[in-house]
C-alpha cells in the first residue's frame, strides 16, 4: 500500500519528509491496518475535497470536445488598462496576481486592448513556473480577448494577432481566445473564427470563445461549425438580459456564459447604500469608467431610488449570511442558467479582495434569498426592450 497525502490544491502527492520519518505501515510487521472507520473517514475527506473543487470551478466545453476548467470567479483585468483606476508598478501588480493565485483564484481575464494586461500575465506565469509547484501551473488559466477592427480577416492577419498575444503572455497556446466583432453587417467575423479554429487545431489556441455576441449571431456561428465554448456578456441583478434568449440557446447547445459587470463596477456594494449620487458631493464619486458606465445602466433600468431598494434587499441577505453585498450579487448570477463564471475586477497592487471573493464560492443562497432578489430585480424596466440583446450596447 502506498502512503499518500493531499496538497492544498487537492493533488495527490508523496509524503513529506516528516511523514517519511514515521514508522512505515507497509514495512512493519507489527503495524495493523487502519480500522475501516478511519479508511471511510479518509474517503469522505477526499470526496469532500472533490466536491469543494467542483463548487469552485466549472468546465466550459464545445461540441467538438475542447474543454477548459476555470475558476467560477474570474479575476478581471480591465482595470489595468487605464489610469482612471490607479496604476501600480508592474512588479507590484504581478505580486498581487500571485497572491490571488495563492488564494485559489487562479483564472485571469484580459484583452489585447487592455493596456499592459497580457504583458503582466506573461511576467506572472513566469513567476509561477519558477516559484510555485507544478500543480499551480496547471490551475492557472489566462483568458484573453481579441478585439480587431472590422477589416478583411485573412489567415495571415489572424495568425499575426494571435501570435502577438501568445508572445506577450509567454505561452505556447492561449488557454482561451474570446473574439469580439464591432460590426454585424460585416460577415468577416465568420472568416476570423474559422481561421481561429484552424489555429486551435494547430495547437496555438486551446479553446475558442466569444465576447459580446448576441443570440442571433451566436446561433449563426454555431451553425457554421465553429466550436464555441463560452460567450462573455454583461450580466448582473440589474441587467438580466442574458437570461432571456441567450440562456435558452446556451441550454440547447452547451455553450456557457462568463459574465462581467456583475458587481456593476462597485455600485452593488455597501459603499453606495443610502446615498444620493445626483447631489454633487453628497455621495461617493463616480470616478471610474466602470462606475459611470453602470450608473447609466441603473438609469435605464429604473433610476437611483429603485436601485436603493435593490441594495436594501441585498443588504438583508448579506447580513443573514455574514458576507458583503457584492458577494451576494455575484453568487446570485452564478446561480443563473448556463453561467460558468463571473468576473470580479482586480486593481492589482492597489487593493485586494481575496477573502471576500472566496466568500462568494462558499456562499449558498436559499430559495427565500433567491426569490427576494428576483422580486427586487423584476421591479425595473425590461432592458431587452430598451437596449436590445446581450452586447448590443456596444454597437450603434
Amino acid at each position: 500500500m502506498l502512503l499518500c497525502c493531499r496538497s492544498g490544491s487537492g493533488t495527490v502527492m508523496a509524503t513529506t519528509a516528516s511523514a517519511r520519518s514515521l514508522p512505515r505501515p507497509w514495512t512493519s510487521p507489527h503495524r495493523r491496518p487502519a480500522p475501516a472507520s478511519a479508511r471511510r473517514w479518509r474517503c469522505s475527506a477526499v470526496t469532500w475535497e472533490a466536491e469543494a473543487k467542483e463548487k469552485k470551478t466549472a468546465t466550459v466545453q464545445s461540441k467538438a470536445g475542447d474543454a477548459l476548467e476555470v475558476c467560477r470567479v474570474v479575476n478581471g483585468m480591465w482595470q489595468v488598462s487605464g489610469a482612471s483606476w490607479g496604476r501600480a508598478a508592474p512588479a507590484a501588480a504581478v505580486d498581487a496576481m500571485l497572491a490571488y493565485a495563492d488564494g485559489g483564484l487562479a483564472t485571469f481575464d484580459m484583452a489585447d486592448i487592455y493596456g499592459p494586461a497580457e504583458d503582466l500575465y506573461g511576467m506572472f506565469i513566469n513567476r509561477v513556473r519558477r516559484e510555485r509547484p507544478a500543480e499551480m501551473l496547471e490551475e492557472v488559466k489566462g483568458l484573453t480577448k481579441w478585439v480587431p477592427p472590422p477589416v478583411k480577416m485573412t489567415r495571415s492577419y489572424v495568425e499575426e494577432n494571435i501570435n502577438r498575444s501568445r508572445k506577450r503572455m509567454d505561452v505556447a497556446a492561449l488557454d482561451m481566445l474570446q473574439f469580439h466583432w464591432w460590426d454585424y453587417s460585416n460577415p468577416g467575423y465568420l472568416d476570423a473564427l474559422k481561421h481561429m479554429t484552424d489555429l486551435k487545431e494547430e495547437g496555438k489556441i486551446k479553446t475558442v470563445a466569444l465576447t459580446n455576441f448576441d443570440t442571433e449571431r451566436l446561433q449563426i456561428i454555431l451553425e457554421n461549425g465553429i466550436p464555441i465554448v463560452s460567450n462573455q456578456v454583461q450580466h448582473s441583478i440589474v441587467d438580466m438580459r442574458p437570461q432571456k434568449k441567450m440562456a435558452e440557446l446556451c441550454q440547447l447547445t452547451g455553450v456557457k456564459l462568463i459574465t462581467y459587470g456583475t458587481v456593476m463596477g462597485g455600485l452593488l456594494s455597501e459603499k453606495f447604500l443610502d446615498t444620493n449620487v445626483s447631489i454633487p458631493f453628497a455621495g461617493p464619486p463616480l470616478n471610474t469608467p466602470s462606475l459611470q458606465k453602470y450608473k447609466r445602466m441603473v438609469d435605464a433600468w429604473g433610476g437611483w431610488s429603485l436601485f436603493q431598494a435593490l441594495l436594501q434587499t441585498l443588504k438583508k441577505v448579506s447580513l443573514k449570511h455574514g458576507v458583503p453585498i457584492s458577494s451576494v450579487a455575484v453568487r446570485y448570477i452564478l446561480n443563473q442558467t448556463s453561467v460558468a463564471g463571473s468576473m470580479v475586477g482586480v486593481r492589482l497592487g492597489l487593493s485586494e479582495h481575496i477573502r471576500d471573493t472566496n466568500a462568494i464560492l462558499s456562499l449558498e443562497l436559499d430559495e427565500e434569498d433567491m426569490g427576494s432578489i428576483a422580486e427586487a430585480s423584476s421591479r425595473g424596466r425590461n432592458l431587452m426592450d430598451i437596449i436590445g440583446d446581450c452586447g448590443d450596447e456596444y454597437r450603434a
